[in-house]
Order: structure tokens, then sequence, then C-alpha cells
């Protein structure tokens, strides 16, 4: 009998698989198709202190293996997800969740992770500094360790449950980054994020989104993905999130050999919303394949330590 449980900074799970947020909504959505408490947990949607509508339409072109998408954050703010969205969950998912926050400001991102702490549905907070589709936010928060640790120390001095920072991986160094956040007290790190990409439309010559370029997701980025969250792993002793291209159960287990103690699906959701389901029911035979017993024993296997 394999055992796939593993622990995310203190919480335990019942499997690694985590559908990541952007992908998820607010998880309720998915509970219509199938049980979501087959999930480790999920990582809701992207909230932010104020209410946004997002970017403009288009927001989304498709390309070979993955997608663009260019959605600007639309969520209802924090009030409205702690009054409406986490009480619609709540008879849904009997598991703590993670609260994914972005923020145009540092006092932003405090103030939201701040109100979403005190409430017991959340067991992390996944704060996200790497969301390229926002102008003077998000991203420009993951750019260098120095600004990623400000918004890392601002956070931890106002919580009390587990900070996991989100990075970027359109940046220079994604480790030094990673390393800056641990210094600066978070708990984790997850990673990556979309890379900037952009479609043209022939027709028309002008590029598919209505803002030019977006976030670029999907099987295409697993290989580079993969090799970000093994440099972070080495570069850092708290808990690494892998994400980017995961669309499997070999995928999940390839992620933690490089170094994730837990794994977030993006946009296989989109293609497939059974995605993350169906990964969970496979993983055992895929670590029986593989004669792993304990996930846990494989986590930074690829490292030879």
């Amino acid at each position: 009998m394999v055992n796939t449980s593993v622990n995310l900074c203190g919480i335990m799970l019942d499997n690694p698989i985590i559908p990541a947020s952007g992908t998820f909504g607010y998880g309720y959505e998915f509970a219509e198709l199938y049980d979501i408490n087959c999930l480790g947990t999920f990582s809701f949607k992207g909230t932010t202190k104020e209410a946004r509508f997002g970017n403009p339409t288009p927001r989304i072109a498709e390309c070979p293996a993955g997608m663009i998408n260019s959605v600007g954050l639309q969520n209802p703010g924090v009030e409205a997800v702690i009054s409406h969205e986490l009480p619609l969950l709540k008879p849904h998912f009997h598991k703590p969740v993670m609260a994914n926050v972005s923020g145009f400001s540092i006092d932003e991102y405090a103030y939201t992770c701040e109100k979403l702490d005190q409430k017991d549905q959340v067991g992390w907070l996944e704060v996200n500094i790497s969301c390229p589709n926002v102008h003077s936010g998000g991203m420009s928060f993951g750019k260098t360790p120095e600004s990623a640790a400000k918004v890392t120390a601002a956070v931890k001095a106002v919580t009390k449950k587990p900070v996991i920072m989100k990075l970027s991986p359109n940046v220079d160094d994604i480790a030094a980054i990673a390393k800056a956040c641990e210094e600066a007290g978070a708990d984790g790190v997850s990673l990556v994020n979309t890379f900037l990409g952009m479609r043209i439309d022939l027709r028309r010559r002008r590029p598919v989104v209505a803002n030019r370029s977006g976030g670029f997701s999907g099987s295409a980025i697993f290989p580079i993905a993969l090799r970000m969250v093994y440099e972070v792993y080495e570069a850092v002793k708290i808990p690494v999130v892998g994400m980017g291209g995961v669309s499997s159960a070999e995928d999940v287990i390839e992620m933690m050999m490089a170094g994730a103690s837990a794994v977030e699906v993006g946009a296989a959701n989109l293609v497939d919303p059974f995605a993350c389901r169906d990964m969970v029911e496979a993983l055992p035979r895929v670590m029986e394949k593989y004669r792993i017993e304990n996930l846990t024993d494989i986590v930074g296997a690829a490292h030879g330590k």
C-alpha cells in the first residue's frame, strides 16, 4: 500500500496535488463535477484588497501545447471573498484551502493577507508577486530579491499562518529571489507562474489579446519550470511547491524528484475539469510502477543527496 500523503509547511495533505490559483475558481464550481475533497488542497482565485474587473477582452489566446491568458486578476475583492465565496465553499470542501493574494502596494498585500489569515478555512497564504498581467503590481514586486523580501516581511508581520511566496520565471535569478524570501521569513515558495508570451492575429495584424502580451502556460513550459524548481530546491531549505505545465501523475512525480514538496496544476484544469481528480486517482499506480512507497522519500531525489 503506497503512502501519498505529504507535509506542506506543517499541514498534512492526503496527496500533493493542488489546483493552481486562477484555474479552479473558488472551488465550489468544480464541486458540481466531483468531490473536490479528493485533492490535497487547492489555491483559490487570486484575491486583491478591492474588487477588480480585470483586463479588457479578448483575454485568451490559444497556442500549441499551451495558452496565453491576460485576465488581470478579476475578483470581487477580499471582503466579498470572506463574506460570500468562503461560505459557499464550506459545505463542499472540508480541508484547509490555500488563499492566493495579490496587490498593488506592500500595504495592500499586508491588508488582504491579514484579513484572510483570520479565517479558519484558510490553511496557507500564497502571496503572488509574479502576475505578469497587471501593470504596477504583481510581477513588479517579484523582480528583485529586495522587493520580494519587503513583501514577504510585511505579510509575515501581520499573519500567523504559513506564507508561501509565488515566484515569477520572468527574472534573471529565481533562486536568489527565493533565497531572499526565505531570509525574510517565508515558510515556502511556489513556482513558477506563467511566462510572458504573445500571439498575433495575422488578419488583423495586431496582438490577439487586448493587453498585447499575457502569461503563457501549458505543457510546453514543463521542462523550464522543472529546471527552475530544481535550482530553487538547491538554494533554500523551506518547502518548494512546483508548478508549470503539469498534466499527469508522472509529471507530479518528476516535479517532486526535482525538489517539490507539493505540486500545483494549472492550465490542465482549463482543458479538462477532471484533470486533477484523474491525477489523484492515477498517482498510486504510478508510484507502484516506479517502486515508490512514500512520496516524501522522493522529494529532491534527482539531486542525489
